[in-house]
């Protein structure tokens, strides 16, 4: 029974076992650099196309201070960081307000809300109703953003061009 076990799960291990190859593996901050910068990228653009003097209204409406400079704050650390996450540029610099502005989001509108981001309220005429997301789609943003500052930005990123110029 041993020696089927064994055959079986060095079956298992090798099958995959390129994946974990160096060459490729490096490669895995590209699709984390590519939804996190352009996510928080089209966030900031959102804002600021939707007017936002509208944004500030809401911060003020839940208690933000300084509602005017924390919006504009928000649509900038969205607009650049996503940028900068997007090219790779100072990631690790970038990431810091960018968390802030998550965990802000987090504590301040979805905390009461639970973890799910999808509340599935009913279905009507072929339409599904939503309810108020939860804080789960910000924990991933958040995991996103440390995966690349503790494993690097990758291959393609505007930081290795520039650490190999410098």
């Amino acid at each position: 029974m041993n020696v089927f076990r064994k055959s079986l799960e060095q079956k298992h291990r090798n099958r995959f076992a390129f994946l974990n190859q160096t060459r490729l593996a490096r490669w895995a901050p590209i699709p984390l650099r590519l939804i996190v910068g352009y996510g928080f990228l089209q966030h900031g653009i959102a804002k600021l196309t939707r007017d936002p003097e509208a944004f500030a209204a809401i911060l003020h409406a839940i208690g933000v201070p300084a509602p005017h400079l924390m919006a504009w704050l928000t649509i900038l650390i969205e607009v650049f960081g996503g940028l900068a996450v997007l090219l790779g540029a100072l990631v690790p610099l970038a990431s810091l307000p960018m968390a802030a502005v998550l965990l802000v989001a987090i504590f301040t509108v979805h905390l009461p809300y639970g973890f799910s981001s999808i509340k599935l309220m009913s279905v009507t005429a072929g339409h599904a109703q939503l309810g108020p997301p939860g804080y789960e789609t910000n924990l991933l943003y958040l995991a996103c953003l440390a995966a690349l500052v503790l494993g690097g930005s990758g291959p393609m990123a505007l930081d290795g061009y520039l650490r190999r110029k410098g």
